[in-house]
């Protein structure tokens, strides 16, 4: 049950972070600040080299501490997949947000989609995982049969938690894009 536990919050945890990097209608630092940036030999994110801020209703600003950073974050920006353009003013990088098309928001959705049944595909393969351990513990007889259905039963509980909150993330996030 640890080990279940122990590797479903993980992928949760990855698929909220995921949805947050993906871009809705309303401008939100998580756009931006995990993006990779190659500086001095080393990979940073925006968010450690300079301050986000938005101007509603479709601008990012970074305000980038070193101005010799500043061309690696433009490139990282333009560079990321997520279709963004960098204009740089002195030591700041706007970010103007096109409005979304209709097909950019069907793109977005389908996305969104499979991200999360990525994530459903993995938590089903953990409860797999517990109950063969469940399984090898009863015929190991180290379980009894009342137990091992106990355990399965909580298993299957954790796992309907679980598929509830990714739901509610896939509604939220869906709502989002078609703002």
């Amino acid at each position: 049950m640890k080990d279940f536990e122990g590797g479903a919050k993980p992928a949760l945890d990855g698929l909220k972070a995921e949805l947050s990097g993906i871009r809705t209608n309303r401008p939100h630092p998580g756009l931006i600040e995990d993006i990779k940036v190659d500086y001095m030999g080393q990979s940073l994110m925006i968010k450690q080299l300079g301050s986000i801020s938005i101007i509603p209703p479709r601008e990012i600003n970074v305000s980038v501490w070193d101005a010799a950073a500043l061309p690696s974050v433009v490139k990282a920006i333009e560079t990321s997949g997520r279709g963004l353009t960098a204009n740089v003013s002195g030591n700041l990088i706007r970010i103007n947000l096109p409005t979304m098309t209709d097909e950019r928001r069907a793109e977005l959705s389908k996305l969104v989609k499979s991200t999360v049944e990525q994530v459903k595909i993995k938590i089903r393969s953990l409860r797999e995982d517990a109950n063969k351990r469940v399984e090898a513990a009863f015929k190991a007889k180290t379980l009894s049969e009342d137990q091992k259905f106990k355990t399965k039963e909580q298993i299957q509980k954790s796992v309907d938690k679980i598929n509830a909150e990714i739901e509610n993330l896939l509604v939220g996030k869906l709502k989002e894009i078609s703002e």
